[in-house]
């Protein structure tokens, strides 16, 4: 299976990440996540991303306002894609837990909960801590090298 997929690091003004915890997902269901999730056809990517954070924690999010943190390909357990991974700094609302998502919280990047998707933190600390354009993650999503 081939997947376009969009993430958002949404990051308030202490630097921390918010996540959710995956509920009624066939991918992750339990584990903390990024906000995000498949391209629609004929969607562009930023307005993926707005829409996504929008179904999953409510918050209101300008397209023209992301900034694009990197780009990850991966091929894992039978399934391959790409991502963009976007970083939001600015939003409207208050976040809560909607769509497949149960509870939504802030996190410091280097102090993700045990529970979080096993692939976020390398891609954090790729993009957000080393400046990565450009990530793989093969065989190992706890891994992420850089490519660019």
């Amino acid at each position: 299976m081939r997947n376009l997929l969009v993430w958002v690091v949404v990051q308030d003004e202490g630097g921390r990440v918010l996540l959710g915890r995956r509920d009624g997902s066939a991918y992750g269901h339990g584990l903390w996540g990024l906000p995000g999730g498949g391209v629609e056809c004929g969607e562009g990517l930023p307005e993926a991303a707005a829409r996504e954070v929008w179904e999953e924690t409510g918050l209101s999010l300008n397209p023209a306002g992301l900034s694009l943190l990197g780009v990850r390909r991966y091929e894992v357990d039978g399934a391959q894609g790409t991502d963009f991974l976007f970083r939001a700094l600015a939003w409207e609302g208050e976040p809560q837990p909607l769509h497949k998502t149960s509870e939504v919280a802030w996190f410091a990047p280097d102090a993700l909960p045990a529970d979080a998707l096993p692939w976020i933190a390398p891609l954090l600390d790729a993009h957000l801590r080393r400046g990565a354009r450009l990530t793989e993650q093969l065989r190992d999503v706890r891994e992420a090298r850089v490519i660019a």
